[in-house]
């Protein structure tokens, strides 16, 4: 016998043959129900981080890591603003603008934002001219009165490129009449797609001279800086830090104070869906204990034989926690493997279905979205399989302690 007496009588209960088929039963079962839980769990997360990737992708390509404003409204010399924040080591790019919500009237009328955005520096900070389904950034020239529309938003007011669109601020001027809002036709010069309903629907680009002039802003000024970071999720104290070092007082926003709480109801769904998929790897557990305990009540003699030789209660323990340890490492192992291919193969598994069954899961017309992402990260792995060999080896500790009470007169007086 060439290993422990423990890992020998264990690994032999695992492969013999026994008696009880009900009891192999179980055991299959449980191996898996372990492979199917942390396949399932792998696969699952995956494709919800994926979903995650994909909205903050789309989301975040339109909107700014974060912006700082003048808290008084004073105005900013912008130029010489960029060039301090993009000094900073965490700052990949800044770009002016101005933004205000606004009433636009083309054949059919919608609100929407307008940003008034500076075409040489706004690549840096956003997607947009990788988005362009017609026209591009470089037809906002100032005094040209041009207006880039989100589809959704051109689709909602009926117009195309070429086509006057009426921009209706909400402040008002005096004229001889009385008061009324300041408005200006703007001709459409290109249209954008990011995928997302709310960037689609309700923004609109305009030079940022022409935004300043529609609002009667003072000659230079505009509303704030928008910021690019390395760390998106360091945005908050990265603008703190720049906006701490600029003179006057500023006002600072982060992307997570204007779409936060969407990236915080998928992180919530992904926390609901770990914990409803942890209980197939919990049940897959509580088979193990089954049995284990099945198993001691039918090794009853073999046990007390093994005491009889000078078998040690924790000897005997050991048999048993390396028998369900085994069951739960190949579900394990399996469950990883199988969750690593599923994942990295689900946009073919899902097409294929989908021609079995003759259905389609995101149709084109419905969801922006039509195919199914996956983003397997690595730490979820781990994190899953640590998880999955911990119930295993806890689903060991009652049954194996139960055999290590055995007492072998009791065991052996009606053998």
């Amino acid at each position: 016998m060439y290993k422990p007496l423990e890992a020998f009588i264990g690994l032999r209960y695992v492969r013999a043959k026994r008696r009880n088929h009900f009891i192999s039963f179980i055991s299959l079962t449980s191996m898996l129900g372990i492979a199917l839980g942390v396949t399932t769990l792998i696969t699952v997360i995956s494709v919800m981080n994926g979903f995650e990737k994909e909205l903050r992708a789309r989301i975040l390509g339109a909107i700014a890591h974060a912006t700082i404003q003048p808290a008084d409204g004073s105005v900013m010399e912008w130029r010489s603003v960029i060039e301090k924040v993009e000094q900073h080591p965490e700052v990949d790019g800044a770009a002016p603008y101005i933004e205000e919500g606004v009433w636009l009237q083309g054949v059919e009328s919608s609100g929407a934002f307008i940003r008034g955005v500076n075409p040489a520096f706004e690549p840096r900070v956003s997607e947009v001219d990788r988005k362009m389904l017609s026209g591009s950034l470089d037809e906002l020239r100032p005094g040209e009165y041009g207006i880039i529309l989100g589809i959704g938003l051109a689709s909602r007011l009926r117009v195309g490129p070429g086509d006057r669109v009426t921009v209706i601020a909400p402040r008002l001027k005096a004229t001889p009449v009385g008061a009324s809002p300041l408005m200006r036709r703007f001709t459409v010069v290109g249209a954008f797609e990011f995928g997302e309903f709310e960037n689609d629907s309700t923004l609109a680009l305009v030079h940022i001279e022409d935004a300043a002039k529609l609002l009667r802003m003072p000659q230079g000024s505009i509303g704030g800086v928008r910021l690019h970071l390395q760390d998106m999720y360091q945005a908050w104290r990265v603008a703190r830090e720049i906006s701490a070092t600029m003179p006057g007082y500023y006002s600072v926003r982060d992307w997570t104070q204007e779409r936060g709480n969407l990236f915080q109801a998928v992180r919530t769904e992904k926390t609901v869906m770990w914990v409803i998929l942890s209980l197939i790897i919990a049940v897959a557990a509580f088979n193990i204990i089954s049995m284990l305990v099945m198993v001691v009540t039918d090794k009853q003699s073999d046990i007390a034989i093994l005491k009889t030789m000078g078998a040690r209660p924790g000897t005997i323990m050991r048999i048993f926690v390396i028998q369900g340890s085994v069951i739960g490492v190949i579900g394990t192992i399996l469950g990883v493997i199988g969750g690593i291919l599923l994942a990295q193969n689900i946009g073919l598994v899902v097409p294929f279905l989908e021609s079995l069954f003759g259905f389609s899961l995101f149709p084109s017309d419905i969801y922006y979205i039509t195919e199914l992402p996956s983003d397997l990260q690595s730490s979820d792995v781990i994190k899953f399989a640590l998880m999955s060999l911990t119930m295993s080896l806890l689903s060991t500790i009652y049954p194996s302690w139960r055999a290590a009470r055995t007492r072998p007169a009791e065991a052996l007086s009606y053998e």
